[in-house]
């Protein structure tokens, strides 16, 4: 009975002590969204400018406008905040990282921890796409089939709320290479299947184009045509890790196989394994 009872104890300590830990990484990672948003809530307005300026530069007065009575102050500084997580992402997913690895065994922090690297670095890479890229083709067109007598004044609010869907929509498609690698890393698929439904991926990327983007075939076919493309490179990078695996299991039934195995090492391996025994000690038992 005083056992079970040891074991529940510990048992909710451990689940006490887990709890801890979250809330400590929590708190780390909501300190540093926070410290960064007291470092650029003073240059709020610095920033809106530098996220309108692909639309301002297709303005025939290079203004926008504000509807609501609030929006001057409240827009800007939602994007401020949005800007700081941004930030913290490596930080936060850091803080993920370090709470899941001891619960991980050794493969799956060699797959886990790349993934989260570089699901990040393509994240940013299709932000950095679409506003350098993406931004200037779109805002271009749209202004340029206003019709005539109609001038183009685009309210802050709807802007950021624009721009955050299409940073989203192309910072998750970017994510298509790792999304790839992890359904051949847990065996839902094969490099092979991959290859043979190139087609109906080719056609999903525009059907997803169209759902993620605003109805015009630019920003469809600027996301689609790269999302297509982060497919094969997906693909690629799966075969390799599949025949790495292959080769690392091949290896390990070498090292298993009885054959190449000398008498040698075999001698020693067993002294080995008879000094790991509690209180044992091979000179006593003789040759």
């Amino acid at each position: 009975m005083a056992t079970n009872n040891e074991a529940g104890v510990a048992e909710e300590q451990g689940f006490l002590s887990h709890l801890v830990e979250l809330r400590d990484r929590l708190l780390k990672a909501i300190y540093a969204v926070a410290g960064l948003f007291l470092c650029l809530f003073w240059f709020s307005d610095q920033i809106y400018s530098a996220l309108a300026a692909p639309l301002l530069a297709h303005l025939p007065n290079s203004n926008m406008i504000a509807i609501d009575v609030a929006a001057p102050f409240f827009i800007p500084f939602k994007l401020t905040l949005m800007v700081c997580i941004f930030l913290a992402i490596p930080w936060i997913l850091y803080q993920v990282w370090a709470f899941v690895a001891p619960g991980l065994y050794q493969h799956e922090k060699r797959l886990v921890f790349p993934m989260l690297v570089s699901s990040t670095l393509l994240f940013y890479l299709g932000v950095a796409f679409a506003y350098f890229v993406v931004f200037p083709l779109v805002f271009g067109f749209f202004t340029s089939v206003a019709p005539e007598g109609v001038e183009v004044s685009t309210d802050i609010g709807r802007y950021l709320d624009f721009v955050i869907t299409l940073f989203f929509a192309f910072g998750i498609a970017f994510e298509v290479p790792v999304a790839t690698v992890l359904v051949v890393a847990v065996g839902i698929t094969t490099p092979e299947q991959l290859k043979k439904i190139r087609p109906y991926v080719f056609v999903a990327a525009f059907v997803i184009g169209m759902f993620l983007t605003p109805p015009d075939i630019i920003s469809q076919t600027l996301l689609a045509v790269p999302m297509w493309l982060l497919y094969e490179v997906g693909i690629v990078f799966s075969a390799m890790y599949k025949k790495r695996i292959q080769e690392a299991g091949k290896a390990r039934d070498r090292i298993l196989d009885d054959d190449i195995v000398s008498p040698d090492e075999e001698r020693e391996a067993s002294k080995t394994s008879v000094k790991s025994l509690p209180g044992a000690d091979p000179e006593e038992h003789g040759p």
